[in-house]
């Protein structure tokens, strides 16, 4: 598998497998094994393994940035599951130097009924054209274009833009709408809740199979042997997590509390 880079920014290929887990009350009710490092394209193919072998859809999935895409926001919404998944530029939407930005799409004004965006300068960028895009596992999505009307002798152009004529913007308005739910439901109430339990429930579990339980290496070579390697660590993890939650009479529990609430 193709690792991440090393300090010196140098690509790595060596015998590994991405492990993706889900958790639903502390207990790993799903794992598989891919072999892309990047978590985007490992998202719709594991939730549906996950609903064969369980035979139902839970309503909702909650997910950190690294598993964002349009194609991902698709698929539940066709599943009737609501997401709950960090949109990948949500740090940066919080620093000052991004808010500052002037070429950044979010920083410029957008009117809906025209479908255009005003620059800092106050120029309109149109839609030039729509264009098709696919993406490695053959999703298919629109990415509209706009054009800006005139960046010439524009005092702001070295800010805004690297291109040598107007500036365009690319983006697919299906993306942001479905990002823009995601978005919202995370900032909730709920949402909240979800993303501090997804942190301590999915976090904890590889914390506990990795450091506690000491398993850094697969002792197994092939997929199909790697897979049951792992499902039995998730089998004997569950044990493990029943007899604790006996223990404490957490039997019952599903969620932990956000600090400050009951």
């Amino acid at each position: 598998m193709h690792m991440k880079d090393d300090h010196m920014r140098n690509a790595q290929l060596k015998p590994g497998y991405n492990v993706q887990i889900a958790v639903d009350s502390e207990y790993i009710v799903a794992a598989d094994v891919f072999q892309d490092r990047n978590d985007v394209w490992t998202l719709v193919p594991f939730l549906k393994t996950m609903e064969k072998n369980l035979l139902f859809r839970y309503p909702s999935v909650t997910a950190d940035s690294g598993y964002e895409s349009e194609e991902g926001y698709t698929y539940l919404r066709e599943c009737g599951q609501a997401p709950y998944i960090k949109p990948q530029t949500y740090g940066k939407w919080k620093k000052r130097s991004f808010k500052q930005d002037i070429s950044k799409r979010e920083n410029m004004r957008y009117d809906e009924t025209a479908d255009t965006y005003t620059c800092h300068a106050g120029q309109l960028l149109s839609p030039l054209y729509i264009r098709k895009q696919k993406s490695k596992s053959g999703y298919e999505s629109e990415v509209t274009v706009y054009e800006c009307e005139d960046c010439s002798g524009c005092a702001y152009k070295s800010k805004c833009t690297k291109a040598k004529g107007n500036k365009r913007l690319c983006l697919s308005k299906s993306f942001l709408e479905k990002r823009q739910e995601s978005y919202e439901n995370i900032l909730s109430e709920t949402g909240i809740r979800y993303r501090m339990n997804r942190s301590i429930q999915v976090e904890g579990a590889f914390g506990v199979l990795k450091n506690d339980y000491g398993f850094q290496r697969f002792l197994l070579r092939g997929k199909t042997k790697v897979k049951l390697e792992i499902l039995l660590l998730c089998i004997g993890y569950n044990i493990n997590k029943l007899h604790e939650k006996i223990q404490k009479e957490r039997t019952g529990s599903h969620l932990f509390a956000v600090k400050g609430t009951a």
